[in-house]
């Protein structure tokens, strides 16, 4: 079971390391347009709409690698208290009766949006019309990856209420891995501390300011 969980870890994290890449388009293609238009004297119409689309597309294949790192925005004033069983029992009444029918209805209504933008062959309202319906896709595959990820975490949450802790999920690189940068600079805690001790009576010498 611990197998599977993480494979689908994996998966959702690769998904959204893969999509994330869009933001290097989405760079090129401001500076493009911003370089042509105000020094070229050359916009174009096609551009914006696909700078929407692709970010359209870096949002929603976010969903599930975003959860798949417990990275979502929570309320967590009180939560952080809470033992992980507690925890595991507020995520899971949560995951059934909001997210479950939430992403089901997405995923469901997305696949009905995009099959009917496909039938129409639906384009683009601009000089340049640029085929819209590939894009509409994204909303059913990103709202069935959530899903996927969704049951990872309700199972998550059972097994944290049978061990009384949460098991392990896979791992991706931190915005800032302090332990490494301390292996960097060759610094250790204990340095840090003395630091810290020598600082402080200094700070008070210039009216407490650190």
């Amino acid at each position: 079971m611990k197998n599977l969980l993480l494979a689908v870890d994996r998966m959702s994290t690769w998904l959204g390391q893969f999509f994330a890449w869009t933001i290097v388009i989405l760079t090129f293609l401001i500076t493009y347009e911003v370089f042509s238009r105000y020094v070229l004297n050359a916009p174009h119409d096609w551009n914006l709409n696909v700078q929407i689309m692709l970010y359209g597309t870096l949002f929603m294949m976010a969903g599930a690698y975003t959860l798949s790192k417990n990275g979502h925005v929570r309320g967590d004033v009180l939560y952080g208290f809470f033992e992980p069983r507690t925890q595991a029992t507020i995520d899971l009444v949560l995951y059934i009766v909001f997210f479950l029918p939430g992403v089901i209805a997405l995923t469901y209504a997305g696949w009905t949006y995009a099959n009917e933008a496909l039938a129409i062959r639906e384009k683009t309202f601009s000089a340049t019309p640029l085929p819209l319906y590939p894009f509409k896709f994204v909303i059913p595959i990103s709202g069935f990856m959530l899903l996927l990820q969704g049951f990872v975490e309700i199972v998550r949450c059972i097994q944290c209420l049978q061990d009384g802790e949460w098991p392990s999920r896979e791992q991706d690189v931190e915005e800032v891995d302090v332990d490494k940068l301390k292996q960097m600079v060759s610094v250790k805690d204990e340095d840090i501390a003395a630091l810290n001790q020598y600082v402080a009576p200094q700070g008070s010498t210039t009216g407490g300011h650190k």
